[in-house]
């Protein structure tokens, strides 16, 4: 048994290290591969250009495919157990609508409020998402308290999203047709539009809550069990589950602010990820769902990017396609939506 675990977290480490490399060295300009790693040990090799293409433009895109896949993975994680519900997603709880909501005032706002034009730029859109998924975050925050079972705390978080996205429809209706179709652009996700000062935001959101997720993982591995074996254990329910929503909000938060909206990843990953690591101990599974978004993501950036082809497809096409037979085979497989 060990022995079969030992293999699988080296096949994932090892097609992690494969697939970042192969996103690398994908572009219009084709770059050997022995020419990258020399480019990234610190090597001089091949073309003086190259070195700029590698550091400016492909490695902050890779990069970031491995944060966002593996920021939205862990949240997945965490709310499929929280909630016991295989269906749960980082965005259950309206942060991902919060932040939609946020970036449409912004790029919708100019003709329903009378915005000037040069307040629609890329950190006003950042500043206007984190905002919205910390106004949301709050909320649940504070229902949290009042709210004494999980399944409340969803049913709260689904209808702050259709709220949300009501607000925004009205928005789509009011607005100019060149304003919606800049904020359509925006909820297609987008990987390769991250300066290096942005990734380390990114980077700094994704350990903070990573190391939330750590304090709470001995409540997570009781939540499996139910409320009542989760309380034999000395473990204050409330307190973990707003840790929770607290890592949830910073790990959702800061990739749907940086990168868009991006769909399926943290439902997806975590059933992925169990068929190849074969335990329920969060204490392995949250650095296997990390390894695992960031490979997941990986694939779909290589996969929209059509080799052959000047058109680079929206990064949520993608999971799209990916994620929606992985959600069709947990119904078929559980038939009753129970963890």
């Amino acid at each position: 048994m060990q022995s079969r675990t030992a293999l699988a977290w080296i096949i994932l480490s090892l097609t992690l290290v494969v697939l970042f490399l192969l996103n690398v060295s994908l572009g219009s300009v084709s770059i050997p591969v022995h020419d990258i790693i020399s480019i990234l040990t610190g090597t001089p090799s091949g073309e003086a250009s190259w070195k700029e293409i590698i550091w400016d433009f492909r490695m902050p895109k890779a990069i970031t495919c491995i944060l966002a896949g593996g920021a939205l993975s862990l949240a997945g994680l965490q709310m499929q157990t929280l909630f016991r519900n295989p269906l749960a997603g980082p965005d259950v709880l309206g942060l991902t609508s919060g932040a939609s909501l946020a970036v449409s005032l912004v790029l919708m706002g100019q003709t329903t409020f009378g915005l000037a034009a040069g307040f629609q730029n890329q950190w006003t859109v950042v500043t206007a998402a984190c905002l919205g998924c910390a106004v949301v975050g709050l909320l649940m925050f504070l229902v949290a308290r009042k709210v004494q079972d999980n399944v409340s705390l969803l049913i709260v978080g689904l209808m702050v999203g259709a709220g949300t996205a009501s607000v925004v429809s009205v928005l789509q209706y009011l607005s100019r047709a060149d304003d919606m179709q800049v904020y359509l652009i925006w909820t297609f996700g987008s990987l390769g539009s991250l300066s290096w000062g942005e990734i380390k935001v990114l980077t700094a959101l994704l350990i903070i809550g990573t190391i939330v997720a750590l304090r709470t993982m001995k409540a997570l591995n009781a939540w499996l069990l139910g409320d009542l074996y989760a309380r034999s254990l000395g473990i204050d329910l409330r307190q973990s589950r707003l840790l929770i929503i607290v890592s949830t909000s910073l790990l959702t938060g800061g990739v749907t602010a940086f990168c868009g909206p991006i769909a399926f990843v943290g439902l997806a990953v975590p059933h992925l990820v169990r068929i190849i690591i074969r335990t329920n101990d969060h204490k392995r599974a949250i650095p296997a769902v990390v390894i695992g978004g960031g490979i997941l993501v990986l694939v779909c950036d290589i996969l929209a990017r059509l080799p052959g082809a000047t058109h680079v497809l929206p990064i949520n096409a993608i999971t799209a396609l990916i994620g929606a037979p992985v959600v069709i085979w947990v119904v078929v497989r559980n038939r009753r939506l129970r963890m």
